[in-house]
């Protein structure tokens, strides 16, 4: 029941933002009483918590998959960029807002866990990129994976990409596009043009 719960929170929250979900609206759409709902969650800012905390332990599981079961780094980074273009095409810009301006301790969790995971993933992709021919040499795998976790964090600063006008997968398809176009050497953009993000 509790996994039930965030599953449906976090549907939510993506097609309406937190702020405008009550825990009401989350109890009917489950067919359960607010009572009920209390036996597994103490308060909407727990329920929050618990479900970004859910969101990123299953990306996890998925990129993690992703990797295990990929030909190659560009393949990977590829697979990697369609499992979060087919997430962040149902994210409506106003849970970003909402985590952004009303739970401030969330938000900060998720960065943080951009800054390490992302940060790994990113590495470990390059390293395996440079070993694989794909990659140019000349590049620092950390330094590039500091980059991209950066770019990634401003992806989500409105002074710069203001929600009205970009959204959020577009702005993360070129993202994508500029790191893997800086990293592959002519045989990666070969890889690279015969493969569709």
């Amino acid at each position: 029941m509790e996994n039930k719960i965030l599953v449906s929170a976090l549907e939510m929250f993506m097609k309406y933002g937190v702020k405008s979900v009550s825990m009401d609206d989350i109890s009917r759409m489950l067919g359960i009483s607010k009572k009920t709902l209390y036996q597994f969650i103490d308060n909407k800012k727990d329920l929050v918590k618990s479900v970004i905390i859910h969101r990123m332990e299953e990306e996890e599981r998925e990129v993690g998959h992703i990797i295990e079961h990929s030909k190659d780094a560009i393949h990977e980074m590829v697979e990697i960029t369609r499992y979060v273009h087919k997430f962040l095409r149902k994210l409506k810009p106003s849970l970003i807002y909402d985590l952004q301006k009303y739970h401030k301790e969330v938000w900060g969790m998720i960065n943080n866990h951009h800054k390490t995971y992302l940060h790994d993933i990113i590495k470990q992709n390059i390293e395996r990129g440079q070993s694989e021919g794909y990659y140019r040499d000349d590049l620092s795998p950390r330094i590039i994976s500091n980059f991209y976790t950066q770019l990634t964090l401003a992806l989500t600063d409105e002074s710069f990409f203001p929600l009205s006008e970009f959204t959020p997968s577009q702005l993360h398809k070129e993202l994508v596009h500029y790191h893997m176009y800086a990293l592959a050497n002519s045989k990666g953009r070969k890889k690279l043009k015969s493969l569709e993000f």
